[in-house]
């Protein structure tokens, strides 16, 4: 079987820096918050333009200490979209606010900052923008709106490091951003972990104690906070595979420049790539109106798909009480039932993304 990421064969490519640096921390004895996660976290932080990285324990945990960092709490609302990973919304109702979302645009399959505009409350305190498949959603108008009603904006970029926007790189736009270093993503651990990026000095003392159980002296506990350290293995490990992202990132974008080379005529939408940074291709998404079909026929010539995501949050049960309906979000709706991911990774040859291009032309040309 094909798979959508291959991590094997990217191990084999950096074993031995790997091996070298997971030594030196076991030889060390520092194992929470030592000096491979401080390194880490100065270079995540250049490397995005901005002042300050916190490594914590995943990206969700990321998305809840940003919220908690600006008291977002009980009777707060917080916009965001009803495509995307569950925890984007999760992370809002674990700090106590309501979720709220906005449709997406059909085109990018990121927030729409015309659909952001009619949600605005006087509840709401702040926007959850995710930049999508590793997409940058449309920053500019999202930030004039904030400053326009006085919002915060968190930047869920959890799939998105290294992209950019105008210049800018995911993460460094909004108040906050927030990464996972999830094994699968761009830049992935061997194990769960995230990081938190802001150039508000305020807020950093305040995540760097809330991530800690509310302290930034030991045994002094200024607020209530929770335990979501990035280990040591794992901040030597990303500082390794740091220094490979934007080689890798350049990789997945050839692959995706093939796919849509070879797709476009084929597909129902496919990604268009462009020479700016504006998307990373965490996931190459393609849309199809028989999609479920299409995977089928992939599986059954042993390549992998996904679908990346069959219930928008609003429809998930977890959101019930919210009381929203199917037609409430129809352009993420019909997302939900069209979009197929194809497999895309940097160890990728164009053997293997021969084979897969084949066999859903196939599939295509016959149905």
């Amino acid at each position: 079987m094909i798979p959508m990421v291959d991590l094997k064969e990217e191990l084999e490519f950096l074993r031995e820096p790997i091996l070298k640096a997971i030594t030196e921390v076991l030889d060390s004895g520092e194992y929470i918050l030592g000096p491979k996660g401080r390194l880490l976290e100065k270079q995540v932080a250049e490397y995005v333009g901005a002042s300050y990285g916190i490594g914590v324990a995943n990206g969700t945990d990321a998305l809840y200490l940003a919220l908690k960092a600006l008291n977002i709490g009980p009777g707060d609302e917080v916009i965001t979209t009803p495509f995307t990973f569950f925890a984007t919304a999760e992370a809002i109702a674990e700090a106590g606010a309501t979720p709220v979302f906005a449709d997406i645009e059909g085109d990018t399959y990121n927030i729409n900052p015309l659909e952001i505009r009619k949600k605005i409350t006087p509840k709401t305190k702040a926007i959850i923008v995710v930049h999508l498949y590793g997409r940058a959603a449309k920053m500019d108008e999202i930030m004039e709106i904030a400053n326009q009603f006085n919002l915060k904006v968190i930047e869920d970029a959890c799939q998105a490091i290294g992209t950019e926007y105008n210049g800018k790189r995911a993460g460094a736009i909004g108040d906050i951003g927030c990464f996972s270093f999830f094994p699968s993503k761009n830049l992935g651990a061997y194990g769960d972990a995230g990081m938190i990026v802001t150039s508000d000095t305020d807020l950093y003392e305040k995540i760097i104690a809330l991530r800690n159980h509310g302290s930034q002296v030991r045994y002094v506990h200024s607020t209530i906070g929770v335990n979501s350290r990035l280990d040591e293995f794992q901040a030597a490990i990303l500082l390794i595979k740091l220094k490979y992202l934007d080689i890798f990132l350049h990789k997945r974008k050839e692959i995706a420049k093939r796919y849509t080379m070879e797709l476009s005529t084929l597909a129902d939408k496919t990604p268009p790539v462009l020479e700016t940074r504006e998307h990373t291709f965490h996931q190459y998404c393609i849309e199809l109106e028989n999609r479920d079909q299409a995977a089928a026929y992939l599986s059954q010539n042993g390549i992998a798909s996904a679908i990346y995501y069959p219930i928008p949050l609003h429809l998930q049960e977890a959101f019930k009480d919210l009381n929203y309906q199917e037609g409430d979000f129809p352009v993420s709706e019909k997302a939900a039932k069209r979009v197929l991911a194809l497999p895309i990774y940097p160890a990728m040859t164009f053997d293997i993304q021969n084979k897969i291009i084949s066999a859903l032309k196939d599939y295509l040309n016959t149905n």
